[in-house]
């Protein structure tokens, strides 16, 4: 076990035990995931925006249109926060109150830093696209110089990040365990349905595992 160092930022106040500073439980999670929300501030205005990401080794991973505001603002200089959350089941009580939901979530924080170079920017695309859905890269073309040149790609090093994870059932008041209400744990997680072709698809070419196969790394 490696522990993030903690800072002012990535202390958990509120509900300690649920706390995890342990690099692989964050990286488990950043695994899993492919969509975070993204805080940044333009002026005196702050926006989080969802996109997707890649995760290698101690970096994150983002890419966008060299047109979004979200992207053009990291050239700032200011830090950004990315939180990543992991939803895995309803915690239905006996009572409203103690109702809650189970989960594993990650905050990140940190200042991004452009990729300029086309060749380390074509491998983070890569990386991004291998961490959606692994096996795609290999079969789909390669972005062409115009196609970067329109494409901004960023890392954030997980250098200032923390976990917080709830499991287990509800925790009810004593004096309620006697009511007439069913208690548990729902559980949710994300299912890939059937596959639909594109409207142009060609019906020799086979369906590949690993889209046959899909699920995310780490999923339960």
């Amino acid at each position: 076990m490696k522990n993030i160092s903690i800072t002012n930022r990535t202390k958990i106040n509120r509900l300690p035990k649920r706390a995890s500073y342990d690099i692989n439980v964050i990286n488990n999670i950043l695994d899993e995931a492919f969509v975070c929300h993204v805080g940044f501030k333009i002026d005196d205005q702050v926006y989080i925006i969802p996109t997707a990401y890649g995760r290698k080794d101690n970096l994150i991973f983002i890419h966008g249109s060299k047109n979004s505001r979200m992207l053009k603002s990291f050239s700032s200089g200011d830090d950004i926060s990315i939180s990543v959350t992991l939803v895995d089941g309803l915690v239905l009580a006996r009572s409203a109150f103690h109702h809650s939901v189970n989960y594993r979530s990650v905050v990140i924080f940190g200042k991004p830093e452009e990729i300029l170079s086309k060749g380390e920017k074509t491998y983070a695309l890569e990386i991004i696209m291998e961490h959606i859905i692994a096996g795609r890269w290999n079969e789909v073309r390669k972005p062409n110089e115009k196609e970067l040149n329109a494409t901004s790609v960023f890392s954030l090093k997980i250098d200032e990040a923390s976990a917080k994870i709830r499991t287990g059932p509800s925790v009810d008041d004593e004096e309620d365990l006697n009511l007439n209400v069913w208690s548990g744990i729902l559980p949710l997680k994300v299912i890939a349905e059937e596959p639909v072709p594109s409207l142009e698809f060609k019906e020799n070419i086979s369906l590949p595992d690993y889209i046959k196969h899909y699920r995310r790394k780490h999923e339960k």
